[in-house]
């Protein structure tokens, strides 16, 4: 019996890479401007997927910021906390805090920039206020970019910019 890949699956036995059920979940959770149950998630993924799964990513979610629930009956309802890029940019900052010479991971990381990729860090970099000028400005601020705005690409609570 030979290997086969995974693009030669049907896409119910297809294996998911990582995080593309978190994403899935959470552009589910997108798509509603109400609060909504792990049922309803499930529904909108075509019901591929168990609903204990559904609860274990919304779980997971949570326990990354990403999801906020609250109790309703029985059961929960879930908002999202944060868009696509939003999950991408806490996924980025865990392994970032989990690394012992933060400022090694973050030199290696702008070295091996394309040279746009690069050019837009730099320019988010200039607008963004710094913690010790957003400490001193208090929660009256100035305008521009802020600290967990309510800008669709940044989690709430997160460090965030404006763009042009």
């Amino acid at each position: 019996m030979g290997h086969r890949d995974r693009e030669d699956l049907p896409p119910r036995y297809r294996r998911r890479g990582q995080g593309e059920l978190e994403v899935q979940v959470l552009a589910a959770l997108r798509g509603s401007d109400v609060p909504v149950t792990a049922a309803w998630v499930q529904e909108r993924l075509d019901g591929d997927l168990a609903y204990t799964t559904v609860a274990t990513i919304l779980t997971r979610l949570l326990a990354k910021d990403a999801v906020a629930r609250e109790r309703r009956g029985r059961s929960f309802v879930w908002t999202p906390t944060a868009d696509i890029a939003g999950l991408a940019a806490l996924k980025m900052r865990r392994l970032l805090d989990g690394e012992h010479d933060r400022e090694a991971v973050l030199a290696s990381f702008v070295t091996a920039l394309p040279p746009d990729d690069e050019q837009v860090l730099r320019t988010l970099l200039e607008a963004a206020p710094t913690a010790e000028a957003t400490r001193a400005n208090g929660a009256a601020g100035g305008g521009g970019a802020t600290r967990g705005s309510d800008d669709p690409g940044v989690p709430r609570g997160a460090a965030g910019g404006t763009e042009d």
